[in-house]
């Protein structure tokens, strides 16, 4: 893994988000949730905006992938015949003396709560016990009475949702195999040391996409959606060099997988290059698996050629949490202004990412200005989501909106009044452009890809 360069911004990005709606501590009020987070008005705008990217480029753009939301209660058996059951485990270590829990095989990256100089087991008064597998699923039971309902799990991965409904798509679509089926759902994983801010969380969001391929042509598919997808995430804004491909090798392969590659993110300081995104070639152990367990025949029968196969799968898996935190670490900015002693904070987020794509000020609250730029704002809201704001000075004004990436603001002055012009201000080039108030909507829609 390369050594990130990009500076420690997590700190400064959790302070906005809260600051600024962005993301919240889930019951915070209460004393908060560990390591679960709510999204507020603008953290649920730029996350909204990047499912609909992914789903966009993934199934509206595309005739071979189908949608398909699946439910987040599934049978007992299908986390049996997936393997999740007996070995979705990692190893749990406590100390007797903190009370603390980590992951035995991820020592290393820990630290101990006395002593953070230290990892856990190497200060004198550390007693860590034997390592025992703890299994990350979520259980509950499903009916009335607790002792005779019957055991669930909430799915720690949508990608099953997929696989059980593999024939349902393919028959009702007549979709012909290579095609793919593509979901965006919740997850939860009860994780013995999770962190970051939203990087690792017990509930999550993911945006999945499995493509069954002819067995002989699945290494060909696998290069392509590897190439694909690292260039979505550059579509996103991501900054090129902040991106890596890491192919996992030896002991690191699961057990099923053929070949596989995860897209790093660098999110700057120590936590530095971090997986984004898996591409795995899972070969056809999940149909067969559940084509075994379920005693269903999962194959799928070639016409033109008359045979019957066992498709295999490439598998697309992108958090779409780690993503938006990727997004803002990428975006996030300190910058020195030209003529003014205090600097800005901004968000270079992507347009098509921003969660407000302008915002509408009136100079000042009288001469007509207010109720000129509320019509304004109110006809631009029709086709962009727009926010208006009348206070305090133009300058706090700009401010806030480069705090939360907002990529034009608009401001209705004297002279709008007189002539119907307005002022464009560009939040990257922080050039302003004198237009009329009717051409701001092909203005925008210009300049705010997607």
């Amino acid at each position: 893994m390369p050594a990130s360069t990009q500076p420690d911004v997590m700190d400064k990005l959790v302070s906005l988000s809260k600051r600024r709606g962005f993301i919240f501590q889930s019951s915070e009020i209460y004393g908060g949730t560990g390591s679960v987070w709510d999204y507020g008005p603008l953290g649920v705008e730029l996350k909204k905006n990047i499912k609909d990217a992914w789903w966009r480029s993934m199934v509206r753009l595309r005739d071979d992938v189908e949608g398909l939301d699946a439910a987040i209660l599934m049978h007992p058996r299908v986390w049996e015949a997936s393997g999740h059951v007996a070995g979705f485990t990692d190893p749990l270590v406590d100390c007797k003396t903190c009370k603390g829990r980590f992951r035995a095989d991820k020592l290393e990256d820990a630290r101990c709560p006395q002593k953070p100089s230290k990892r856990p087991g190497e200060a004198e008064q550390c007693q860590l016990t034997e390592p025992r597998m703890f299994n990350l699923m979520f259980k509950t039971f499903m009916g009335p009475v607790e002792e005779s309902a019957s055991t669930v799990y909430l799915r720690p991965e949508t990608a099953q949702g997929i696989f059980v409904n593999f024939l349902n798509v393919q028959q009702s679509t007549r979709q012909k195999v290579p095609f793919g089926i593509a979901q965006i759902g919740k997850a939860f994983r009860n994780e013995i040391t999770p962190g970051n801010f939203i990087f690792r969380t017990r509930e999550f969001e993911q945006m999945e996409m499995q493509f069954f391929v002819e067995p002989g042509s699945d290494m060909e598919w696998f290069e392509f959606w590897k190439s694909e997808r690292f260039e979505w995430h550059k579509s996103l804004g991501l900054a090129p060099e902040r991106l890596n491909y890491h192919q996992h090798a030896g002991t690191e392969l699961a057990h099923y997988a053929r070949a596989a590659f995860d897209i790093e993110f660098d999110f700057g300081g120590t936590l530095g290059f971090q997986e984004i995104e898996g591409i795995h070639n899972r070969g056809d152990f999940d149909l067969a698996r559940h084509q075994e367990y379920s005693g269903k025949k999962l194959e799928y029968f070639d016409q033109p050629n008359n045979k019957r196969y066992l498709p295999f799968v490439i598998e697309t898996s992108v958090g779409a949490d780690r993503t938006t935190l990727a997004a803002l670490v990428n975006a996030y900015r300190e910058e020195t202004v030209a003529g003014e002693d205090e600097g800005r904070t901004v968000l270079r987020l992507h347009p098509s990412l921003a969660p407000i794509k302008a915002a509408v000020f009136a100079l000042t609250k009288k001469d007509g200005m207010p109720e000129m730029a509320h019509r304004i704002a109110g006809e631009l809201r029709q086709h962009f989501p727009v926010d208006y704001d009348e206070t305090g000075s133009i300058g706090k004004r700009y401010r806030r909106q480069d705090e939360v990436g907002t990529p034009f603001c608009i401001t209705v002055d004297g002279d709008s009044v007189k002539d119907g012009t307005v002022t464009v201000r560009d939040r990257d080039t922080l050039k302003q452009e004198r237009i009329g108030a009717d051409a701001l909507r092909g203005y925008l829609r210009e300049r705010l890809p997607g």
